[in-house]
């Protein structure tokens, strides 16, 4: 048979894709050799807690024994595959493919990713992994009978199209190396604070802030000095997880931070039952420093808000204040504080983030200078949607919910509120901000109805009475043909590149590809268009994944200073210029 070429290893943390293994069709009957193998798997418990630990470090960010979340479901896999073949795909799944191994060739056509070799792990822990997840399976279950009518196999058949624009990009430099394998550097979020002269910046999810000067990047804060609870592990989104400038900083000192600390680590202000399990807990900090201008800096800082999560994904990845408000504006020096569902929903915990009471799926707005909050230590602006309700009918800090992870959002040069929210399996979303919309998630993904009471791998058209239920819908939108994960760019209003003026350019995380639309088309009850932007090195033609040298690239985009325009890549932390864009020959 055809060997699929070498093009798309990414370095999902190792168990993404090597589970997926219930859609592969495998009999179980008389399968002789597979029960003797079902007796490789460890009985010792101790064995089984370490397998829980890799498997909490490793893999439970994108998988769980019930469902599909970013990975596969795992409730089934060691009844329906051979241990044996298991550990080699663990191993190195690259070889698998290159040698035609069926299995190997179907997960990578179905899933259109694979992971790297992991030659550099121990058998043992690969063993105890292994052990862990045989102890979780469970019986295999009918698919629920649905009234929601038949699911859709293609949500979006029409293809996005071609620009007919490229840009051209160099690399300019590499970030500091903060791990030995991919991603190497964790870059995540380009910032440029205002002033004279504008200065600019960007994290490392693993805990450092940088400022970059002439290509220099020189460390503003280390938050795992600054608090000795912070942790970055096991990644997907994790660490230091976003940061903001307030408007008045050089006047003021005042600057703000997400964080991760281990469950426990302290009383959360936002909670939910004991019996539900807490994976780590997301900080929300406000800084006071000694001297804005200085190098790294230096002050102190005061805990507003602390949030338990069900999961390491979907945590608080977003805080920023409006650029546009002006002093004197009720919008100046108010917060948006974005906040995921935390993996509630493909955990079964789905009224977690289902409810206006719970802050989970939600886009936050506070006022850090209050203090009417119920913790005292923040404010509740007073035109938020549930300001005037209690505590207990609504949580009043919520300008809008209903996502699954809002994690970027920006204002358009009109003042319009866009948030991109990841999807689950099939759509992926690109919002209005309205106060006080609830955007659907977990009965919507897009503009398409989900079982979340059942297995959420599918989509199903939206019923007649759907009006009634007020759901606030995406202004584009694209399907899992065409990528994984949206990540929020930016609008370009520059004057060096006239055919990018206006349009909102976006990207997909996993596989690099480079989006935009136009912002005069995004309007509220209709869905505009994507196009896809093509990039170019020299005089070639280029694809991300190909400069990622076919590792997944956890793919950025960054506004610098005076508008350039830069795209960066976690994998192997190199950063890119877009120098021109011109339209195709």
């Amino acid at each position: 048979m055809q060997v699929l070429p070498k093009l798309y290893f990414p370095t999902i943390i190792f168990c993404s894709l090597i589970l997926a293994l219930s859609s592969c069709t495998t009999s179980k009957k008389n399968d002789s050799s597979l029960s003797k193998a079902l007796l490789a798997y460890s009985t010792d418990t101790k064995v089984h807690a370490k397998g829980q630990q890799l498997f909490q470090a490793y893999c439970s960010p994108c998988h769980n024994f019930l469902q599909k979340g970013i990975g596969p479901g795992l409730g089934e896999v060691t009844s329906l595959v051979n241990p044996v073949w298991l550990k080699k795909f663990i191993r190195n799944a690259p070889e698998l493919i290159e040698q035609g191994d069926i299995r190997a060739v179907q997960l990578f056509e179905e899933y259109k990713q694979l992971m790297p070799p992991f030659t550099n792990l121990k058998d043992a822990d690969l063993e105890a992994i292994m052990a862990y997840i045989h102890t979780q399976q469970q019986a295999p279950q009918q698919e629920q009978v649905s009234d929601l009518g038949p699911a859709i196999s293609d949500p979006m058949p029409t293809k996005i199209a071609k620009s007919g624009l490229h840009l051209q990009i160099e690399h300019v430099m590499t970030a500091p190396v903060t791990a030995d394998k991919a991603p190497i550097a964790r870059i995540n979020k380009m910032q440029v604070l205002p002033g004279t002269p504008e200065r600019l910046f960007i994290q490392d999810l693993r805990g450092i802030l940088y400022e970059l000067k002439d290509k220099q990047w020189l460390v503003a804060m280390d938050m795992a000095k600054e608090r000795p609870n912070f942790i970055n592990a096991p990644g997907m989104g994790t660490g230091l997880g976003s940061y903001a400038f307030h408007p008045d900083f050089y006047q003021n000192g005042l600057f703000y931070t997400t964080h991760t600390e281990p469950a426990k680590t302290a009383v959360a202000d936002f909670s939910y039952a004991d019996s539900i399990k807490v994976a780590m807990q997301w900080v929300l900090t406000e800084w006071k420093l000694k001297d804005p201008k200085a190098l790294p800096f230096s002050g102190n800082g005061r805990e507003l808000l602390r949030i338990n999560m069900v999961t390491g994904i979907h945590g608080v990845q977003e805080i920023t204040f409006n650029p546009l408000a002006k002093r004197g504006d009720p919008e100046y020096g108010l917060l948006y504080i974005g906040v995921g569902d935390g993996g509630a929903s493909e955990n079964r915990y789905h009224f977690i983030c289902n409810d206006k009471s719970r802050i989970w799926g939600s886009v936050l707005r506070i006022d850090p200078a209050g203090n009417n909050s119920k913790n005292g230590r923040y404010g509740i602006p007073r035109d938020n949607p549930y300001a005037k309700l209690s505590d207990s009918e609504a949580c009043r800090e919520i300008f809008c919910r209903g996502f699954r992870n809002p994690n970027r959002y920006l204002w358009t040069p009109d003042g319009r509120l866009l948030i991109t929210d990841i999807g689950h399996a099939n759509i992926e979303e690109l919002n209005l901000g309205v106060a006080g919309g609830d955007y659907g998630w977990p009965e919507r993904e897009g503009t398409f109805v989900i079982n979340h009471r059942g297995k959420m791998d599918k989509v199903y058209a939206l019923p007649a009475s759907d009006s009634k239920l007020n759901y606030t819908y995406p202004v584009a939108q694209y399907d899992h043909d065409e990528g994984k994960a949206i990540i929020s760019g930016f609008v370009y209003t520059g004057t060096a590149f006239p055919q990018l003026r206006g349009k909102y350019v976006c990207g997909d995380i996993n596989n690099g590809r480079l989006f935009c639309v136009e912002t005069a088309q995004l309007k509220q009850g209709q869905q505009a268009p994507f196009q896809e932007l093509e990039l170019k090195m020299g005089n070639e033609l280029v694809k991300v994944m190909e400069l990622t040298k076919g590792i997944k690239p956890d793919f950025r985009l960054g506004l610098g200073l005076n508008g350039e325009l830069f795209l960066f890549t976690k994998s192997d932390g190199k950063v890119y210029k877009v120098v021109d864009c011109q339209s195709n020959p």
